[in-house]
């Protein structure tokens, strides 16, 4: 007797298709640009240093740091540009217009700055709606006004079908910088504390689930906010924060590695003391990702004297973007230049610094 087949169970999702993923890890030797030369990792990094540095060289660009540092007419100004060109366009907590604004005012903050002025340049695709840009622009302007920002000027071009991804977006911003501030990777020392402003990992997963319609039991919201604000809160505490990162790109460990290279210090983190929300945590088992990688796009790194880590902790958990505010690990003397993890078990590992990048087109 034949068997009947039997019917796919309408209530049983359909396995999520791997098959448009992108490698991560090419090989770097790799004549012409791939997807890993732009996530935030070893590659992106020896593409900056062995072509961009060498055709731009001067000294403000030398501290290659998130926003240029330099003084204008007697102002001591922060400058900063980057590109968007996340995928989808729309995600739960934001959109590419919420990351446009809060990506350059957070690169700004990282040096001390409070973003004033941003200019926005719009590369739209032939064929995209009207709706969508007009969503995006509003999301834009939206965002600009929550972070006390002005966009006073801007650019429009438009490709050919099939030679964007619908929209692209670059902002530009400046700010004053606070006297007194002096933040830059350089002055991580051992015996500094490093704290993270809260759960990490929440944007990179919140964009992949949405993006390869991956459930993970609940909606995770992307993190995406801009840090001004808590940042303001932290120099009123002092204005001798050593270190501030925003772990965009490549996530916590990258930012850490490149802290430590720039110091000439080692790191040591506590893995018990990483804020793991439980989604990112069970997404990432399941999809063979390590939280340390994983973008964010709301939260921050701070690197501070020892003397300084209560009262600047305290001041990030009385401000709404840093009530989960936790320290994660110190600077030290030992393995200069390399960051590494004490697990729960005793043990310690290297957090390396990735070839490319664990989820490609995240901001």
């Amino acid at each position: 007797m034949i068997e009947p087949i039997p019917l796919p169970d309408p209530s049983v999702p359909d396995p999520p298709d791997f098959s448009g993923w992108t490698c991560p890890m090419p090989l770097r030797d790799h004549p012409n640009v791939v997807m890993g030369h732009g996530g935030g990792g070893q590659m992106s990094g020896e593409l900056i240093e062995h072509l961009f540095v060498p055709a731009f060289a001067n000294p403000v660009l030398a501290g290659l740091t998130d926003s240029a540092v330099f003084e204008l007419g007697g102002a001591r100004l922060a400058f900063s540009t980057d590109s968007f060109v996340v995928r989808p366009l729309f995600f739960p907590g934001g959109s590419i217009g919420d990351l446009a604004v809060n990506g350059t005012v957070n690169d700004l903050a990282m040096s001390g700055a409070q973003a004033a002025y941003l200019s926005c340049g719009f590369i739209l695709e032939e064929g995209v709606e009207l709706s969508v840009v007009g969503r995006i622009a509003k999301d834009l302007g939206t965002a600009a006004e929550r972070a006390g920002v002005i966009v006073a000027t801007g650019d429009t071009k438009v490709v050919d079908a099939g030679h964007g991804d619908g929209v692209f977006v670059n902002t530009a911003g400046v700010g004053l910088v606070r006297e007194g501030v002096d933040i830059r990777p350089q002055r991580a020392a051992p015996g500094d504390v490093v704290i993270v402003s809260g759960m990490i990992g929440v944007h990179g997963i919140a964009i992949m689930s949405v993006r390869e319609g991956i459930s993970f039991g609940t909606e995770v919201v992307s993190d995406c906010a801009p840090l001004n604000g808590l940042v303001a809160a932290m120099l009123d505490v002092t204005t001798d924060l050593h270190v501030l990162r925003d772990p965009t790109r490549g996530g916590v460990a990258t930012s850490l590695n490149e802290i430590a290279k720039a110091a000439g210090t080692g790191i040591d983190l506590v893995e018990r003391q990483l804020p793991i929300p439980e989604t990112v945590a069970n997404a990432c088992s399941f999809l063979g990702l390590d939280p340390l990688y994983v973008a964010n796009e709301g939260k921050l790194l701070a690197v501070v004297a020892p003397g300084d880590a209560d009262a600047v902790l305290a001041a990030m958990r009385a401000h709404p973007l840093g009530q989960d505010a936790a320290i994660i690990g110190e600077c030290v003397e030992d393995h200069p230049g390399l960051v590494v993890t004490r697990t729960a078990f005793g043990a310690t590992r290297v957090v390396d610094t990735p070839i490319g990048e664990q989820l490609p087109r995240i901001c």
